[in-house]
């Protein structure tokens, strides 16, 4: 009989290798499974293990979009089920029977189909849709190595949601100012396009010479008017040669760096990194995640690729003996502020608690920036549209009563 071995996930979240004997690959999953154990590999021994084992991650379903609220309910429904005391495949099961016909049952199909045949849920769920971010993956698979998975998943809910509402209320500050803004840019074309040629021909009727104002009017019109398209096709041409430059390794990095040090969004983004990186390293630790290994996920994870270097550099002087705080002050680019965080956390061996309390304290530091900023962008752009607006009409109708003021004289 055909003997298998095996890697696998214990209920109480320890990790287990064996050997057992079974007629097919199938017997050997459903023998794991009555013992509780989630299989991570499965690999037959002997001549013919090469032509039948089936490598991790190897099954390939149709990846399937998922948007950022089915990301959400997906992970909610799994957590809880797992919560629950359902095993993996069971609570994958239990979404693939859903009576309607959605994203969410296509890809729990797709998972359960691939948990099966022995794949980690981590690297199943790169097959089954794109959808799921890197950072994603890599805390579900530190959530299978911890043994946290359900812990994790309910956090990352926590997160997700936090996430998305953070941006929904971005985007609903943004809806007005950009609605005034597009008005505001429309009514500009009209005045300069259509409105001020008009004023020529009244002053060619005028003995009197133009004002400077009125002859920049007339000369910004007629360059639109003419040469419009050509402005648009540079810009165009600019904004391409600019996004095929940060598509680049280098250029990336350089833009990644260089909006942390834009005015006014630049501390929000910085915020964002360190409460993003506290949390996420702050959950990997408490869940027995060794440091080095949580470095490394927590930086493979990050967006940004300029603190993603760091990151990596900073977790070869770990690796070296350094700790957390002297291999981030070294590699440079952190706040002292945070960095002390850390020192303290070292110092006191609560690493995981200290950095979960950097991570809530940059929360709310980002978000008072936010609500700062969602709260002035609105009067400041209806302030610099009115000026320009104001400016403008001002001028044309100064001119126009300077035309007629000088047509009155001639007669």
């Amino acid at each position: 009989m055909p003997q298998f071995s095996y890697e696998a996930l214990a209920t109480g979240g320890g990790r287990t290798k064996g050997m057992l004997e079974a007629k097919s690959r199938q017997e050997a999953l459903a023998h794991l499974s009555r013992l509780k154990l989630q299989p991570l590999r499965l690999h037959q021994e002997g001549a013919e293990a090469g032509a039948k084992a089936v490598p991790e991650g190897a099954t390939l379903t149709v990846a399937q979009s998922m948007t950022e609220n089915q990301i959400i309910s997906f992970t909610e429904e799994l957590g809880d089920l797992l919560d629950a005391g359902l095993q993996l495949e069971g609570a994958l099961k239990m979404m693939e029977q859903r009576s309607e016909a959605s994203a969410l049952k296509t890809v729990a199909h797709s998972l359960r189909t691939q948990v099966r045949e022995g794949t980690s849920l981590s690297r199943a769920l790169k097959n089954a849709s794109a959808s799921f971010s890197d950072l994603y993956c890599n805390l579900v698979a530190a959530g299978e190595v911890s043994g946290a998975l359900k812990d994790i998943l309910q956090r990352q809910v926590l997160y997700l949601k936090k996430l998305n509402d953070l941006k929904a209320r971005v985007i609903q500050a943004l809806i007005y100012p950009m609605f005034v803004t597009g008005a505001g840019i429309l009514l500009m074309v009209l005045f300069v396009v259509v409105l001020v040629p008009q004023l020529e021909t009244l002053f060619s009727k005028s003995p009197q010479t133009m004002p400077i104002v009125t002859k920049l009017l007339l000369w910004t019109s007629n360059f639109l008017v003419h040469w419009g398209w050509m402005v648009l096709v540079m810009l165009a041409m600019a904004a391409l040669a600019f996004w095929q430059m940060i598509q680049k390794p280098a250029g990336r990095v350089w833009w990644d760096q260089a909006r942390s040090k834009i005015p006014i969004a630049g501390p929000v983004l910085e915020a964002s990194f360190y409460a993003q990186f506290s949390q996420t390293l702050a959950n990997l630790l408490a869940n027995g995640v060794t440091l080095m290994q949580a470095m490394k996920l927590v930086s493979q994870s990050t967006p940004n690729t300029y603190y993603r270097g760091k990151l990596e550099q900073a977790s070869e002087q770990v690796s070296e003996g350094y700790s957390l705080s002297r291999a981030l002050r070294q590699v440079g680019g952190f706040s002292d502020m945070f960095l002390d965080l850390v020192a303290v956390g070292e110092q006191t061996g609560e690493l995981a608690k200290s950095l979960d309390k950097a991570g809530a304290r940059f929360e709310k530091d980002m978000d008072r920036k936010i609500q700062r900023i969602t709260a002035l962008i609105q009067p400041v752009i209806i302030v610099i549209i009115a000026l320009v607006v104001g400016a403008v009409v001002y001028s044309i109708i100064t001119s126009i009563f300077d035309a007629m003021s000088g047509m009155r004289k001639s007669l």
